[in-house]
């Protein structure tokens, strides 16, 4: 009983030792830090709205990312302030007003469309704040939360997380808060997936 248990837990531990055999640090994944990795499991992606790859990446890759990663992993996405000069801070702001008020989803995509489908440009906050009314949130819930301290607080942890990454670009993905993937040694979509599920399992 006890050699069929142990060649079970091999058997499902191969496909785990194939990948980390095709995977190398600092060719397929770069270590940003030396310090431990979060508590618990996590997959971040550092995006903008301006970005159309990024805008891609949402609808073709984020889904199955999120599909795949095992039970127990948590997703977060984090805006970078980076790209769009002014309003690159004022769409970081949007994200986090958009994740307080619980329609992260509907303004992410709303927000990409407008931008790359459209051609809508938007010069300031107040712009936004008609998208977000446009998409059914409130302007007194939207003023509140753009102003609140959980939002200031949230754009302040994914600028320095985007700091810590040390990013060239977006989008991008960071595992455990320790691991950069590099998107320029990934041959495929469904490559870039099962490095991140792979390195969800590194400490």
């Amino acid at each position: 009983m006890k050699k069929v248990l142990l060649m079970t837990v091999a058997i499902l531990m191969m496909p785990f030792a194939a990948m980390a055999a095709n995977y190398q640090e600092g060719v397929h994944y770069t270590t940003i830090n030396k310090g431990p990795a979060t508590a618990k499991p996590e997959v971040s992606e550092f995006f903008s709205f301006y970005c159309p790859h990024c805008y891609s990446f949402a609808k073709s890759v984020v889904p199955k990312l999120e599909s795949k990663l095992p039970e127990g992993v948590k997703f977060t996405q984090k805006h970078v302030e980076f790209i769009g000069r002014e309003m690159g801070v004022e769409m970081s702001r949007a994200f986090a007003v958009a994740h307080q008020l619980n329609v992260d989803k509907k303004i992410e995509m709303a927000l990409f469309s407008a931008i790359h489908d459209k051609k809508q440009r938007f010069t300031n906050r107040d712009d936004i704040r008609k998208l977000f009314i446009a998409n059914g949130v409130e302007g007194k819930d939207f003023d509140a939360a753009a102003s609140s301290f959980m939002v200031n607080a949230q754009m302040s942890s994914m600028k320095r997380d985007t700091e810590n990454a040390k990013l060239s670009g977006v989008p991008a993905l960071v595992v455990n808060g320790k691991y950069r993937l590099e998107t320029s040694s990934i041959k495929s979509y469904d490559e870039l997936v099962d490095l991140a599920v792979y390195l969800t399992t590194l400490k």
